[in-house]
């Protein structure tokens, strides 16, 4: 699916950039345009357009159904820290703490050096004896955010 993936991601972002940041898209009409089925849109509006990759979706559904997505820009650390801690939650998996990390480095907040070192210490093999492995990553990521915004 990533090839499909990627020309959607690059089609939205494109019109985005038209758009001024901000898009309203009928998802039969951009699946029809791009070829491929709604839920493929679906699966990448929900692992490439998150908030901690600076986006806010809403989606209706039904027959006048539409999809928004808006480019947020983070006004200060405080915004990004809040953003970042509420997609966190209670729990957060391993491929989601990986794609915050990937978002930290690209906002500048850490080093290459500094996301692969936190990136081993939230690996499901570091926290293969604890029977709660994402609560415990949350934890740990959301100490590890406020250090680096303190």
């Amino acid at each position: 699916m990533s090839m499909i993936a990627d020309k959607i991601e690059k089609f939205i972002l494109d019109r985005m950039r038209e758009e001024q940041e901000k898009l309203i898209l009928k998802r039969n009409e951009l699946a029809d345009e791009l070829d491929c089925a709604p839920s493929q849109i679906n699966y990448v509006l929900t692992t490439r357009f998150t908030p901690f990759k600076g986006y806010y979706v809403e989606s209706r559904r039904g027959g006048g159904g539409y999809i928004r997505i808006v480019k947020v820009k983070f006004e200060d650390d405080e915004d990004t820290i809040d953003t970042f801690l509420s997609f966190i939650g209670d729990s957060i998996t391993k491929n989601n703490s990986d794609e915050l990390l990937k978002e930290l480095l690209r906002l500048k907040k850490v080093t290459e050096r500094e996301m692969e070192l936190m990136k081993v210490a939230l690996s499901d093999r570091a926290l293969s004896e604890c029977e709660n492995k994402n609560e415990l990553r949350a934890d740990l990521l959301k100490n590890m955010l406020l250090v680096i915004f303190s």
